[in-house]
């Protein structure tokens, strides 16, 4: 350290000052932001938005608030009830007018009466399309691969399900031939089918009839047909048994004057695709066959005028056991 001295002032000098001046300007600086003293510099800061320094004095006299609690709260505890207020309403003065009325006020006290003493029933309605007798007592089973019983609200319900198909059958083929909009399932290959000249003739006069019904065909030769549609449910197995199932009915049937093609095509395919005595039936496709005969036009008789179901009463299974 080198000590100058000079008439106003002495200066002082040290070796390492600026170690020195390092080490005081680390101290004085921490000192002043330890103790909040000098501003923390920030480039991002806005003067307009400090609280001005008069506010912050009367902010240091404010007092704190004060925080209640209502101990008696329970949070777990139903609500009161809340009271109803009473109305009450004042009776408007009878007006003179009301006079006129005076010697009918019997008659209505009497009518009143006879009005209260009347009772109606509260009791709920309920409608149903469908008995619930039979509703609960519906059911059917097959017997023997041959017949489906039923049961109905009078008795039992046995259905012949060979005959019963072919009513039905019948009378869909016979509204496509008469409407002539059958729909038709195309082959993947054509389907070719020999026959000798007379049943190619037979063929080729029901031609159209089988296209209303929805074959479709692409060639007819001499010897042999060409088909590549056929109507939809008829498995192609099946086309070569329905023609010359309808060529026989054809060659037998007596051409009279009740004779129409038509009816004779309709009743031949049911009579082939009708379901076979001895093929089993799930429990949906029996009572489908069951709704289905009932809604057809006759329902009684098979296309050959044959019984398709036969009815037994309770009293009569009853007559069965005395």
């Amino acid at each position: 350290m080198i000590s100058i001295f000079t008439p106003t002032k002495t200066e002082i000098k040290f070796d390492d000052e600026h170690t020195l001046y390092a080490i005081l300007r680390s101290a004085v600086k921490h000192s002043l932001g330890q103790f909040n003293i000098a501003p923390v510099l920030d480039f991002e800061r806005d003067a307009n938005l400090d609280t001005p320094y008069e506010l912050k004095k009367e902010s240091a006299r404010a007092s704190t608030p004060t925080i209640e609690v209502d101990r008696s709260f329970n949070p777990f505890q139903d609500e009161a009830p809340v009271k109803q207020r009473a109305v009450s309403y004042k009776k408007e003065p009878t007006e003179s007018w009301e006079s006129l009325y005076v010697g009918l006020e019997s008659k209505g006290t009497k009518t009143q009466q006879d009005f209260s003493e009347v009772h109606f029933e509260t009791e709920e309605a309920t409608v149903s399309m469908f008995d619930k007798d039979i509703e609960k007592t519906h059911t059917t089973y097959q017997l023997h691969n041959k017949y489906i019983v039923s049961t109905i609200k009078s008795g039992m319900l046995v259905i012949d399900q060979h005959r019963a198909h072919q009513r039905i059958l019948y009378e869909d083929y016979l509204q496509h031939l008469t409407i002539k909009g059958a729909l038709s399932q195309q082959l993947l290959f054509p389907l070719d089918l020999h026959f000798s000249n007379q049943e190619i003739a037979v063929i080729i006069q029901l031609k159209e009839d089988l296209e209303h019904t929805g074959f479709v065909f692409s060639n007819v030769k001499e010897e042999s047909i060409e088909i590549i549609g056929v109507p939809v449910g008829v498995p192609e197995s099946e086309v070569s048994i329905i023609l010359e199932q309808l060529i026989s009915d054809v060659e037998n049937e007596v051409p009279d004057s009740n004779f129409s093609a038509t009816d004779l095509l309709a009743k031949s395919m049911a009579k082939s695709l009708a379901i076979k005595t001895g093929q089993s039936l799930q429990k949906d496709e029996q009572e489908h066959l069951v709704n289905k005969l009932f809604a057809c036009k006759e329902p009684n008789v098979s296309p050959a005028n044959r019984t398709t179901f036969v009815t037994m009463s309770v009293d009569e299974l009853d007559k069965k056991f005395i």
